[in-house]
């Protein structure tokens, strides 16, 4: 008798936890392919803006996960032939690696100051195409790279759509020098211009994270978007310790928005 209890016991339980490991399955699928599908939608929009690029361009070559599909793009392309004396400048360490391992020859802003185009991503972008960049730590570079460019070509899926900047109430960092850090962030906490953001200093485990450049990086969380973020980048950038901030501001010529619907580009307006 009680051996026949514990067997219908352990089948109720059976019969319990499999719709349970049913829909954890369902959901870890899902989350596969959400992220497979969001990786198509940034390769649709790296190729779409590679289409920028001619043979004997002087090429900026952004970071992050969207800005590497258009590193590839351009190494396949080299590769067939259908660009031809390309040369690339690199953002970041990582992209300098990933862009010499696909061939693609390299140079400095010192060895090529102007720039015909430069690919890269965002984090942020607003109706205005003014974009917040940096989450992946290589804003200062990214920004020189992007300047000295004739036309900047932003690309992203269309989760990075904001209606303000700073509404993703995601971080947007600012890279500072490492001296006296604890008072630099505290400067910036203060700031009228960025009232009611939260300042951290970005961790990489249990130090504080390093740039490329061998700085520190605060990041502000804004609860509400930034209602005058020229304003905000002028106060932030006045800040003695800061090197650089995120906020990318009137330097986006395209964007290219890559959704379910397909791939849009916008054009800043005039």
């Amino acid at each position: 008798m009680q051996a026949s209890l514990s067997s219908q016991a352990a089948s109720r339980s059976f019969f319990t936890t499999r719709p349970v490991l049913r829909r954890a399955t369902q959901a870890r699928r899902a989350l596969v392919t959400r992220a497979l599908n969001m990786d198509e939608l940034k390769k649709q929009a790296a190729w779409k803006a590679v289409e920028y690029v001619k043979s004997g361009d002087v090429v900026g070559l952004g970071t992050g996960s969207t800005a590497a599909f258009a590193v590839d793009r351009i190494g396949d392309l080299l590769s067939s032939g259908e660009l031809k004396d390309i040369v690339g400048v690199p953002t970041s360490v990582r992209t300098y690696e990933q862009a010499k391992g696909r061939g693609i020859p390299l140079a400095t802003l010192s060895e090529q100051p102007k720039l015909d185009v430069a690919i890269d991503g965002a984090d942020e972008v607003d109706p205005n195409l003014d974009v917040v960049k940096g989450r992946g730590g290589a804003l200062l570079r990214e920004k020189m790279v992007e300047q000295a460019s004739a036309k900047f070509v932003c690309i992203v899926d269309d989760s990075k759509l904001v209606e303000g900047l700073g509404g993703s109430k995601d971080a947007m960092p600012v890279e500072i020098v490492q001296f006296c850090h604890e008072y630099t962030l505290k400067r910036l906490q203060a700031l009228p211009e960025v009232a009611g953001a939260e300042a951290k200093l970005r961790m990489d485990g249990g130090k504080p994270y390093v740039t490329d450049n061998h700085n520190f990086i605060v990041d502000l969380y804004f609860q509400e978007p930034l209602k005058e973020p020229h304003a905000a980048a002028k106060a932030i950038a006045a800040v003695e310790g800061v090197v650089e901030h995120g906020l990318f501001l009137d330097m986006v010529d395209v964007c290219i928005i890559a959704g379910a619907n397909g791939v849009e580009v916008r054009d800043r307006k005039a």
